[in-house]
């Protein structure tokens, strides 16, 4: 079966929801936080670590599977969840990001056809359309495809958000149109940047299409401030239907999601977790910590002692600092079950506070820890 969607509450206060989302692997409540495995792996982590988090929906990545090992190695495997053995609902992204990011000629080489660039691994000439993108995502057979979207940098100018989110639709029907996995939900995306009126005119347009869930997309590009990434959520929101997920692509900071919950958002998804894990930072309430400074060196608590994740049940700071340092590989691990943790952990406290009706308290006391110095 298709992913279904159900509004549970909203927050009284706030545009705020709590919600569920049933699935062929279970029912998941929202707001959620969802881990990125990019090459059909959380970075470090076995599936089993990945569900000790609490996860529920887990990322994989289109355009990094396709070049390897291939979509069809991934469907002679049984689908992604046997091939990467998760046994919890999965959404592929379109790979439209990674595709954008490599082609240089963003004139030149962003047609209305497709998209042309030069593979990362051995500069060879690819081609990307629409119809491609979900292709690969129907034999990839995850619970959730996403449209193949034109993602603008965030200093593009307005004319050319106009057109590029015009091109969006149509590209969004092309694949529509051709998306033939019965049991995989389809995602839409709203684009427009900062602008008030392009948001609503691709929301309004994008939702007449019918899709299954719509994401908010173009607000984690290099260069969007936090100003412009929350008009894109408020300028999108009031177009997209309530009984449809509503997705933010890409936000993975911790006031990120709760400014994006208290707008209406139920579902997140970013690298940052695992990424700053392997560069030896953790997040903890009061704010960001870098392990590789001396001052952890003889710290024999763990990273935080209100967390319930492994990492903090079992080790010190001095312990994976001594394995940041040294380069070994399960400090990066640790890091990344903690890190996952606590943005599962976020997202559970936001659902409380819908519930209790007291989010907009939370924000101001999460803020005001979080920006201690530590």
């Amino acid at each position: 079966m298709k992913i279904k969607y159900y509004l549970k509450k909203k927050e009284k206060n706030t545009k705020a929801r709590l919600g569920k989302i049933e699935t062929n692997y279970g029912t998941y409540d929202t707001p959620m936080f969802m881990p990125v495995g990019t090459r059909a792996t959380i970075k470090g982590l076995t599936p089993e670590q990945v569900k000790e988090c609490g996860s529920g929906i887990v990322l994989a990545n289109t355009y990094h599977l396709w070049l390897r090992p291939g979509e069809d190695i991934v469907k002679k495997a049984g689908g992604l969840h046997k091939f990467m053995n998760y046994d919890g609902p999965i959404l592929t992204d379109s790979g439209g990001f990674q595709v954008f990011s490599l082609a240089k000629n963003k004139e030149k080489d962003i047609t209305e056809d497709g998209v042309f660039f030069k593979s990362h691994i051995d500069g060879s000439n690819l081609f990307l359309t629409p119809e491609k993108s979900i292709e690969i995502q129907n034999k990839l057979d995850s619970d959730i495809a996403m449209s193949f979207d034109e993602c603008p940098p965030a200093s593009a100018s307005y004319d050319y958000l106009k057109n590029s989110l015009e091109r969006t639709l149509r590209w969004a029907k092309r694949g529509k149109d051709v998306h033939s996995n019965k049991n995989q939900a389809l995602f839409g995306i709203v684009q427009g940047g900062p602008y008030k009126d392009l948001r609503k005119f691709s929301a309004t347009e994008t939702v007449k299409l019918d899709f299954d869930g719509y994401s908010i997309g173009g607000v984690a590009n290099d260069g969007e401030s936090k100003d412009d990434m929350y008009k894109a959520i408020d300028y999108s929101i009031p177009y997209l239907p309530e009984d449809k997920i509503r997705y933010l692509m890409g936000v993975g900071d911790p006031i990120d999601i709760i400014e994006g919950v208290i707008r209406g958002v139920d579902i997140f998804d970013c690298v940052l977790p695992t990424r700053i894990a392997r560069h030896g930072q953790a997040f903890t309430r009061c704010g960001k910590i870098n392990l590789n400074n001396s001052k952890f060196i003889e710290d024999f608590t763990p990273i935080e002692k209100s967390c319930d994740c492994y990492t903090c049940k079992h080790y010190t700071k001095g312990y994976i600092r001594h394995l940041i340092t040294t380069k070994e590989s399960l400090g990066g691990s640790l890091l990344s079950i903690h890190n996952i943790r606590f943005l599962i952990k976020l997202t559970e406290e936001l659902r409380d506070a819908i519930k209790n009706d007291c989010i907009l308290e939370y924000r101001e006391k999460f803020i005001k820890e979080y920006s201690q110095k530590k």
